[in-house]
């Protein structure tokens, strides 16, 4: 990421597309959606594009393409004040749709079971802010659509004076399970050996509020999350009263910059090329900039839609 911090953001926008899950509140000792005070402003109709929509199956064409989302994940996917998915990740599905000509819900899915969802059919792809990794290219493929870091947050005042990632040796933090994050803070262990220091001591939690909630509980010294979603949560979480977004000046852009994409099955490779030629669309006729400028996440874009853009 070229930018780890960013103007806090609302998410009060409602939308009219078929909703095809239930949907579920954050809970009240995390930040919400509706803590925030503006709404973003809607975004235009998108025209359908007749070579995007001629590569999509035909069973997609009559039933549409349900969507698996671990909500709330903000500002990439979260609630609304009328308890409606809305965010970045949502946004966006809604103008794939657009492109493609068909509905595409969004459907709430605990992310440590989003893939077995997958898989068990229960869902056609994953858009869930979910980084694109040489490990779990082995299971899907990615359509490439957002690139960024990770970044640490620790409570309100950082008691702990953490600075950068090596300060976690020995420590407790919280994160989401089954997240990347793990695997970067399990891979630290030798360079806390180096420094005289014990391993990070990981804290796993089945969604990210649960995280911050153990944070603010004193559970962790810190939790390590998508950068885009820490400075979030550092500057609308009780106001920006809760959390502080730690900068390490040797690593200004986060950790680990890394592609997010969507997800598809394998097998499934004619969804796949639907979905990448409808996200190029989008780059190229200029709406996936403005869903960016909606969310101000506009220095975490790319260019180019590519499968699998990971290659270590």
């Amino acid at each position: 990421m070229s930018k780890m911090k960013f103007a806090a953001v609302a998410a009060m926008a409602t939308s009219a597309v078929l909703i095809m899950a239930g949907c579920a509140s954050t809970p009240a000792s995390t930040p919400s959606a509706s803590a925030t005070t503006a709404a973003p402003a809607a975004l235009p109709t998108v025209a359908k594009d007749a070579t995007a929509a001629a590569l999509l199956p035909a069973k997609y064409q009559t039933a549409g393409i349900n969507a698996a989302s671990d909500i709330p994940y903000a500002p990439m996917e979260m609630f609304d004040s009328s308890n409606m998915p809305t965010g970045f990740d949502y946004d966006l599905s809604q103008s794939i749709g657009q492109k493609l000509g068909v509905t595409v819900s969004f459907n709430k899915q605990a992310f440590d079971t989003i893939i077995p969802s997958l898989q068990a059919g229960n869902h056609d792809i994953i858009m869930s802010s979910m980084n694109d990794t040489v490990d779990r290219q082995k299971t899907v493929d990615f359509v490439d659509y957002f690139k960024g870091g990770f970044s640490i947050v620790v409570a309100k005042g950082n008691p702990q004076g953490i600075k950068t990632l090596l300060d976690l040796c020995g420590q407790p933090v919280t994160i989401q399970k089954a997240t990347v994050q793990g695997d970067m803070l399990k891979a630290l262990t030798p360079q806390c050996k180096a420094a005289g220091k014990g391993p990070v001591v990981i804290n796993e939690y089945p969604a990210d509020p649960d995280a911050l909630s153990a944070l603010r509980a004193g559970k962790g010294v810190a939790d390590v999350m998508d950068s885009p979603v820490a400075a979030y949560n550092a500057q609308t979480a009780g106001n920006g009263q809760y959390f502080d977004l730690i900068t390490d000046a040797a690593n200004p852009n986060g950790y680990e910059t890394v592609f997010t994409g969507i997800g598809v099955l394998k097998a499934n490779t004619g969804l796949t090329k639907a979905i990448q030629a409808a996200v190029q669309s989008l780059m190229d006729d200029g709406t996936y900039g403005k869903i960016l400028a909606k969310w101000n996440l506009t220095s975490f874009g790319i260019t180019t839609a590519s499968i699998n853009g990971t290659k270590k």
